[in-house]
């Protein structure tokens, strides 16, 4: 909390109680009236540092900010050597988080007091809330501007190689991009995304009054029993409704079966015991498979990059489409 200066000024025996009254109002914690009567001294003697010093301590606590930075300049052009001036203005900037401004400030009240063990821990404190601000900034930057398409350059490339002349591809990759950042911006906001297969259907041969885009298999991962059942039905889902591919999301958490972040060699979990979800891609030609991870920072749930697994060792539902080698096969 901001504290009055208790020191002299130069007004006579009404002004000094003016002050003195003003400081005992501040004591006890009614800046407003503090403020009023450091107001009426000024008014008597608009020369005192100290007050403006004052009331700029008052109009702190009462966050009126601006103010208070007007009343720390003025106490500074009064007495330009005087430390207090550029304290009260590095609290009033910090208050405001302007923490570069505000170190500088308290740098320049070190100058004229460098022993003063308050100020150095207040440059301190400013260097590490200066640090927590930009980072705040960048995670609410990483949150707002999701690019899953720049992480998924390599996997557009190769579609592109394995489909040749057919751009079907290219339907694939953004039904791919936009199904991921749908579930990374749900996550973003809810940290849980719904277990669901989204299927690209064929626009021409596939009866959409029958066969809808999304099926939900939150059921599929209790028990080996439910898996085996949800992995039969959706194969022949993708068969009898004649989509092109298929993108599984689920999160890690509901998954009691299979635990594919269990196991040894080749199958040994590198993500340690990171939350955050599956996600699984499905055509005839390519199958592929991520983990998107998240972590809570500065208070907000920010998700990593997809980092891409081994489908051989990590599958979270076996193939759903009859693998085909190249596209002309």
């Amino acid at each position: 909390m901001a504290e009055a200066e208790v020191g002299s000024g130069k007004g006579g025996s009404e002004e000094m109680s003016l002050k003195d009254k003003g400081n005992e109002f501040f004591k006890a914690g009614n800046y407003l009236k503090a403020a009023a009567l450091y107001t009426q001294a000024i008014k008597q003697d608009p020369s005192n540092p100290t007050l403006y010093s004052n009331r700029a301590a008052a109009f702190l606590n009462l966050v009126k900010l601006n103010k208070a930075l007007s009343d720390a300049e003025t106490t500074i052009t009064l007495n330009p050597r005087w430390e207090k001036g550029y304290f009260r203005k590095g609290c009033i900037l910090e208050a405001m988080e302007r923490y570069d401004d505000a170190s500088a400030a308290f740098q320049a009240a070190l100058q004229y007091n460098p022993q003063s063990a308050e100020v150095s821990r207040k440059i301190k404190r400013l260097s590490q809330l200066a640090k927590n601000k930009k980072r705040a900034e960048e995670v609410l930057n990483l949150r707002s501007n999701i690019d899953i398409a720049k992480s998924l350059e390599t996997l557009k490339s190769e579609m592109s190689e394995k489909y040749a002349a057919d751009d079907c591809w290219k339907d694939m990759f953004s039904s791919l991009v936009e199904t991921m950042e749908t579930a990374v911006k749900s996550w973003h906001e809810t940290s849980k995304v719904d277990p669901r297969v989204y299927f690209l259907l064929d626009k021409e041969k596939t009866q959409t009054d029958k066969y809808a885009p999304v099926v939900n298999i939150d059921k599929a991962f209790e028990s080996p029993h439910t898996h085996s059942s949800c992995f039969s039905f959706l194969r022949q889902y993708a068969e009898d409704s004649f989509s092109r591919a298929a993108c599984l999301v689920a999160p890690k958490s509901i998954i009691a079966y299979p635990q594919v972040w269990k196991g040894q060699g080749s199958r040994k979990w590198r993500h340690g015991q990171l939350d955050g979800f599956f996600v699984q891609f499905e055509s005839p030609l390519l199958r592929k498979l991520w983990f998107i991870s998240s972590s809570n920072e500065m208070g907000k749930t920010l998700c990593r990059d997809p980092e891409s697994l081994d489908i051989g060792a990590h599958e979270v539902l076996p193939r759903l489409f009859k693998e085909k080698l190249s596209n002309s096969s």
